[in-house]
This record gives C-alpha cells, sequence and structure tokens, in this order.
C-alpha cells in the first residue's frame, strides 16, 4: 500500500521535458499551448484545467451556439432597453465598435444574420445563393451603429432588431484569456495556438530563442507555412477565404462577408495577418482587412499603424506584401529573407512608374 502510495506521488512530481504541450479540441477547433518553464506533471494539469475554464467561460458568454449564452440572450432581449453585461462581453462589444468605425463598416459583428443566411452560422441553412428579397432583408438589420454601449455602467442595448455575432472577435480574446492566466501564474515562457490565432510570451528556451509561428499557404489541402515569423510577446490572427466556402452553380462562396454589400468578398486578398499585442485586436482587424482588397485594405492598416502581412492571388502563384509597421517590427532582414514586399500606395507606384 504504502510503496503504491509513494510511486503515485512520484509520478505527479516528475519532472516533464520541456517545452510542454497542451493540447485538445475547443470551439469546434483545436487549442496547443506550449509551455517551456520547467513544470511537472501536476503542475501542468492544474495549468491546463486552469486555462480550460478560462475559456469554458468565454463559451459560456459569447457562443451563438448557445441559446442561453449571454450573447444570445443578449439578442433574444426587447429592443431599447438596456441589458447589464459582464466585463469581458463589454470589453469584446466595445473593441468591435472601435474596429468598425476605424475600418468604415468592413468589420461589423451585426453581420450575424446574413453569415446564417449563406450558411455559415448556426441556422444551418441549405447552401445554396440568396436571392435578392432575402440579402436586401437582411441587409437592412446589419448596421454596428445599432449596438449603443455603455461601458461606465457596463450595459449595452439592441437600437434595432440586429442578430450580434462576434465569431470574428471572440475567438481572438479568449487567446487573450488564456494568455493572462498564465501570465497570473508566473509563466515566463508560452505559445498559444487556439484555433489558427496565437500569441507568444517569452521564449522558447534559455537561449532565448523567439517562438516561430508559420503563416499558411492561403489554399486548400495540407497546411503548409509560406512565412516563418519570429514571435516574441506578440500575438497574430490571420483570416483567409480558402479554407470555409461552399460552391452553387460552379461559383465559389467564401465565408466572409461584406457587411456593407450583403454578399461574400470575391477580390484577390487570400489572407490577412495582423500582429498586435491583443489576439482579439488583431482577430479583428484580420476579418476587418479581408473584407477589403488589397490595397484598400493596406492603406485602412497604414492609417491605423497595424502590423499586417497580406497574402495576395497573382494568377497560380502568390504574392506577399507587409506594412511598414510589420517591416518596423520585424526588420528588413525578414522581409528580404522570406521574399515578402514591402507596400507602396497605387498612386506612389504610379508616380514612380510615371
Amino acid at each position: 500500500m504504502s510503496l503504491l502510495l509513494l510511486v503515485g506521488c512520484s509520478e505527479k512530481d516528475r519532472p516533464l521535458e520541456s517545452p510542454v504541450s497542451l493540447e485538445g479540441g475547443i470551439f469546434g477547433t483545436f487549442y496547443q499551448v506550449t509551455i517551456s518553464d520547467p513544470l511537472t506533471q501536476e503542475q501542468a494539469s492544474d495549468l491546463e484545467a486552469g486555462f480550460l475554464e478560462e475559456l469554458e467561460r468565454v463559451d459560456v458568454s459569447m457562443s451563438t451556439y448557445k441559446d442561453d449564452s449571454e450573447l444570445s440572450l443578449f439578442n433574444q432581449a426587447p429592443l431599447n432597453e438596456w441589458q447589464p453585461l459582464s466585463n469581458e462581453l463589454i470589453e469584446v462589444l466595445a473593441i468591435s465598435r472601435s474596429v468598425s468605425e476605424q475600418s468604415n463598416g468592413a468589420f461589423d459583428t451585426t453581420v450575424g444574420g446574413l453569415v446564417n443566411l449563406w450558411s455559415f452560422g448556426p441556422e444551418a441553412r441549405p447552401k445554396e445563393v440568396p436571392s435578392e428579397q432575402q440579402l436586401a432583408e437582411r441587409l437592412a438589420e446589419v448596421g454596428f451603429d445599432a449596438v449603443a454601449i455603455d461601458t461606465q455602467a457596463m450595459q449595452a442595448r439592441r437600437e434595432r432588431d440586429v442578430y450580434v455575432d462576434l465569431s470574428g472577435v471572440a475567438k481572438g480574446h479568449a487567446t487573450d484569456r488564456v494568455a493572462a492566466y498564465l501570465n497570473q501564474q508566473g509563466i515566463q515562457g508560452y505559445l498559444i495556438n487556439l484555433g489558427g490565432d496565437m500569441l507568444a510570451h517569452g521564449y522558447r528556451d534559455d537561449q532565448e530563442t523567439p517562438w516561430r509561428v508559420g503563416i499558411e499557404t492561403p489554399q486548400s489541402g495540407a497546411p503548409q507555412a509560406q512565412h516563418i515569423v519570429p514571435l516574441h510577446d506578440m500575438s497574430v490572427a490571420t483570416s483567409g477565404d480558402y479554407r470555409n466556402y461552399f460552391e452553387a452553380d460552379g461559383q465559389r462562396f467564401s465565408h466572409t462577408i461584406d457587411p456593407r454589400t450583403g454578399r461574400p468578398v470575391s477580390h484577390n486578398l487570400a489572407s490577412v495577418s495582423v500582429f498586435h499585442p491583443s489576439n482579439a485586436w488583431a482577430d479583428a482587424w484580420a476579418t476587418a482587412l479581408l473584407v477589403e482588397d488589397s490595397d484598400t485594405g493596406m492603406e485602412v492598416a497604414v492609417a491605423q499603424n497595424l502590423s499586417v502581412l497580406m497574402l495576395i492571388r497573382d494568377g497560380d502563384q502568390w504574392q506577399s506584401i507587409a506594412s511598414p509597421a510589420f517591416v518596423d517590427e520585424f526588420g528588413e532582414e525578414l522581409i528580404n529573407e522570406s521574399g515578402i514586399g514591402q507596400w507602396a500606395s497605387p498612386n506612389v507606384r504610379h508616380a514612380e512608374e510615371g
């Protein structure tokens, strides 16, 4: 009996080989948290249980697939009546509103009705092209200005019958919550990957080696890295139009909906990666910029001083363009080695050519 107890204790206290990778499924996708700090089996298990509680809280608050989530109840509440909301939900609504305003409506959390109509939301509609009448009806229900937010009183209200969908920012917020939890536990080095949203803190070893993340080639099939970017105390979120889509009548429809037209985007911008200390902000901005074409999106990125890497379709090839803030963040050496071009506005290009 005593021998068995001793063996059990020693297993819990057994040091794990660094880095430790904790992974599983969540939100219909995956999580992978890699920690470079020395950990025992018990410490690793406790950390995983802790950050899974954080993720569960986000799901209970912001899921559109749970009828009793805080967000779903908000969507069902009477119009023009203030609803008290959690700090987390208010924070995410405020981030969303800010990105909506700064992107001229390219990001809009009230696009949920259109997302559902195009078969990408919880309504699970048949995968067919909506009629013009259906589009007009849903488009009339869209508008981020229909959600009033009082951050002082921690409340919000819908002033029109809009459906708020936070899928373009909630996963980024969840990534930030995992990071905040690990920070509270005193973890010095970690890389969080939550369904492709990534946040790095500290280093991956004692030699202060940065974490390295791959920016995926925007094509279906097995994932392949187009570029490798070193991350240190930074997050990245990527939005692309090449994984979630459907086809009808020989035409391919992206899951990225332009809230201003009600239709899937159809330009040559295949993916946008935004690098930002907060993954919630990176997530929202990546969604917003993917709605725009490459030139307009990059102009917005430059105006907002965002660190952005775009992959643009060029026939059967890809062209990679970086914003000035990205170049400042990661240096000319990375740009030259990776074959990433530096952005210049169409006007500048035209003037140089002329």
